[in-house]
């Protein structure tokens, strides 16, 4: 039987869509035909399985499961977890591949699949192969079976190898995701107090997004760390994959200033490293990186794309402004937001101040936060490439690397298509209002010169 997937589903880094309209239980069984027979044909033979707490999470995995086996792989399922929990079991397990069933940090009625083939992110191309082959039913066949292994204490001891921190007074808010389970074994582990929020797993996300990366979400930890009088506040996304952060005195620590902090200690122990972060990021990362002595290296967005590049640089640190940290250094190179909360622990307490020092420490930057609209499909590379080619007539300093980031007199501005819906991502930096202003009003001119204008906010 051949299989059509929503095209809106195979996406750059994952596939994803609204359960019941672009994703479904057949979308789950032909992506594990698919996946199955790739992994086959690449002389493997066993496939790790997880998923989030999603309500559609299990039906999606029954049907994921049969597909695989069909086609010849043996499924070991670790069940209910963070995907970087699936991330330690492809990696330390004899499997040649792994599939987190995930809606991420999407709203309720979203899932999908987020996939590693022999150690590597499965992106791209990867993905698109997948929807050819179900267009074809170029499928192995086979019986694989299908057990079960109960990885999380493993990977809970795992996380805590070689912590050396401090004991802090901790708030900890899984937003009702799928970390919750792992984060209440982990401050078992750990010395300090620690005040939990949420996590309890409940893919109804009944007390607010779980998407730490938007401000509105950390309001509760805000008022747990205020109410307690807490060193510092650390929250999840949905899968568990990237980490937000508060002081004690409740600013929002970014994920360009949690790199920040966590590359000294790093840095420390690796002079000269290269360590990567996304274009988003502030150039006061990029500017502290070289003044620790490591080598700063801008890259695309994406974390499919930074973990590739890490291996290529040997990198043992990056980190997204979205929040995805990747530690190769003392770990395994994936996203792990309950192991980059260890040791960011840990960093604090090598630095010898407290959080709110720390954060207190950052330049004074305004920046924007990420600014996203709505623009047609067909023109949202085009738009960029209008803009490149602008610029670069009018003699200005661009960087490429993903999109176009403008570095001048005032701070720096970028615009940049999403690989991942039909958006432009803009971004501006300054060391004062005016010069915020200053930014926009060239990105606002850019804009109309393609025929667009910087209105209505799209949604994630």
């Amino acid at each position: 039987m051949t299989h059509r997937f929503d095209p809106s589903s195979l996406r750059e880094y994952d596939i994803r869509g609204i359960v019941g309209k672009t994703l479904g239980t057949a979308d789950a069984h032909a992506i594990g035909r698919g996946f199955s027979s790739v992994v086959r044909r690449a002389g493997g033979t066993r496939v790790a399985v997880g998923r989030d707490g999603r309500l559609s999470s299990v039906e999606l995995e029954q049907a994921l499961v049969a597909g695989l086996t069909q086609s010849g792989v043996d499924v070991v399922r670790i069940g209910l977890g963070p995907t970087p929990m699936l991330y330690y079991a492809e990696a330390t397990l004899e499997v040649d591949g792994g599939i987190q069933i995930t809606g991420s940090h999407n709203p309720a009625e979203y899932n999908g699949f987020k996939m590693v083939l022999q150690h590597r992110p499965f992106f791209g191309e990867d993905i698109q192969l997948l929807g050819r082959m179900a267009a074809e039913a170029d499928w192995e066949e086979g019986a694989g079976t299908a057990t079960d292994y109960f990885i999380e204490d493993d990977y809970v001891n795992r996380l805590i190898v070689g912590y050396a921190g401090g004991a802090y007074r901790i708030g900890w808010d899984a937003g009702n995701g799928a970390a919750g389970p792992v984060i209440e074994k982990l401050v078992k582990l750990l010395p300090g107090e620690h005040h939990l929020l949420y996590t309890d797993v409940d893919g109804n996300f009944p007390n607010h997004h779980p998407d730490p990366t938007e401000e509105a979400n950390l309001a509760d930890l805000k008022a747990l760390v205020a109410d307690k009088q807490l060193d510092f506040g650390l929250a999840f996304d949905g899968d568990g994959d990237r980490i937000g952060a508060v002081d004690g005195t409740g600013r929002v620590v970014w994920g360009d200033q949690l790199l920040a902090i966590l590359a000294e200690p790093v840095l420390r122990e690796l002079p000269g490293a290269t360590i990567i972060a996304d274009v988003k990021a502030s150039q006061a990362l990029y500017d502290r990186i070289a003044e620790l002595g490591g080598t700063p290296l801008m890259w695309k967005t994406g974390h499919s794309l930074i973990k590739t590049k890490m291996r290529e640089t040997d990198s043992p640190l990056a980190g997204e402004m979205s929040g995805h940290i990747f530690f190769a250094h003392e770990y395994y190179g994936f996203d792990d937001a309950p192991y980059a909360a260890v040791r960011l622990i840990r960093a604090i307490h090598m630095s010898g101040k407290s959080m709110t020092e720390l954060r207190g420490a950052m330049p004074a930057m305004v920046n924007t936060p990420e600014l996203r609209f709505q623009v047609d499909e067909t023109r949202k590379f085009a738009v960029i490439d209008e803009v490149l080619a602008r610029l670069e007539a009018s003699g200005a300093t661009v960087d490429r690397t993903d999109g176009a980031r403008v570095n001048t007199a005032d701070g720096w501005w970028l615009l940049r298509a999403s690989n991942t819906q039909d958006v432009l991502v803009a971004r501006a930096e300054a060391k004062d209002a005016t010069g915020l202003a200053a930014l926009l009003a060239q990105i606002d001119a850019q804009l109309a010169l393609s025929g667009l204008e910087r209105g209505v906010q799209a949604g994630h």
